[in-house]
């Protein structure tokens, strides 16, 4: 089994986490929002997988190009 390391687009905060650790998604699935600029920016699954990590918390302040979701694929 592969795992994909899904980063942050954009730089902000963690809105709402959408997938639990363990939860089954499908491509183009949301992950979790970032609130950008007064922006919801969903981190969506690229394939897809099963979320092995979350390695954000809502609330907190993110990178652009921050790893955020593990994904096992």
């Amino acid at each position: 089994m592969a795992q994909r390391k899904l980063e942050c687009e954009v730089a902000g905060k963690i809105m709402r986490i959408e997938a639990a650790v363990g939860a089954r998604v499908e491509a183009e699935d949301s992950i979790l929002i970032v609130e950008s600029m007064k922006m919801e920016i969903p981190l969506c699954a690229p394939v897809a997988g099963t979320v092995s990590g979350i390695h954000v918390a809502e609330g907190d302040e993110v990178a652009e190009g921050q790893h955020a979701v593990t994904l096992d694929t």
